[in-house]
């Protein structure tokens, strides 16, 4: 059996997280997705490779190779459960296992995490940040919860498992050479899509 470093991380690769696919087998989030990535890509030049953290059954991914047809999609999924969905996506290259473990490869043109630095242990926050600079030729997309100042929320029924904080501004002061291209809200009272109110936010090197 895995042994993970965080309770969060053994929370969303068990039970916690197969319920989770279970709740978002959606089609309505594939086509709310072409519109956000649609909007998020046309501030960025010549992007050839993308890779996922936390990628779940990869809808996401599945949004953006509509929009970019020849694009290399790579995605990280601690659950398996998730991972087993993700690699039926032809052209996918997926790993199951945690971000906190992953050793990268290769690069990407364009690294992103949507919904997932929310459920990351605050303590290995700067772990993550510093795998998403390094995997970054040139992109990283953060599309997460916004707060001005740390703040953990109860999630269903579960304490320590959502917190929400500033992600793209402390990337901005890890990282000297990194800078703000664009930045925008998805909102839930938007009938257009199925999303929560979510700040993204895309960085360049």
């Amino acid at each position: 059996m895995t042994k993970y470093i965080t309770e969060q991380e053994a929370m969303w690769a068990g039970d916690f997280g197969d319920a989770y696919v279970d709740r978002n087998v959606n089609s309505k989030i594939v086509a709310a997705n072409i519109m956000l990535f649609s909007k998020i890509i046309s501030y960025t030049n010549n992007v050839r490779s993308v890779i996922e953290f936390g990628a779940n059954i990869g809808l996401n991914l599945i949004a953006i190779r509509a929009i970019l047809p020849h694009v290399e999609l790579s995605a990280i999924e601690v659950n398996k459960k998730a991972y087993e969905e993700l690699i039926k996506i032809e052209g996918v290259k997926a790993y199951n296992q945690s971000i906190l473990d992953f050793k990268p490869a290769d690069k990407s043109d364009f690294v992103m995490v949507k919904g997932v630095l929310i459920h990351v242990n605050p303590l290995m926050l700067g772990n993550v940040y510093d795998l998403m600079y390094d995997m970054s030729r040139k992109y990283i997309l953060i599309a997460e919860y916004y707060n001005p100042s740390p703040v953990s929320v109860d999630y269903r029924g579960h304490k320590n498992m959502l917190f929400k904080r500033d992600f793209a501004g402390e990337m901005l002061d890890r990282f000297d050479n990194l800078k703000l291209v664009h930045y925008g809200f998805t909102y839930h009272r938007d009938n257009n899509c199925e999303f929560d109110d979510v700040n993204w936010f895309l960085l360049e090197k």
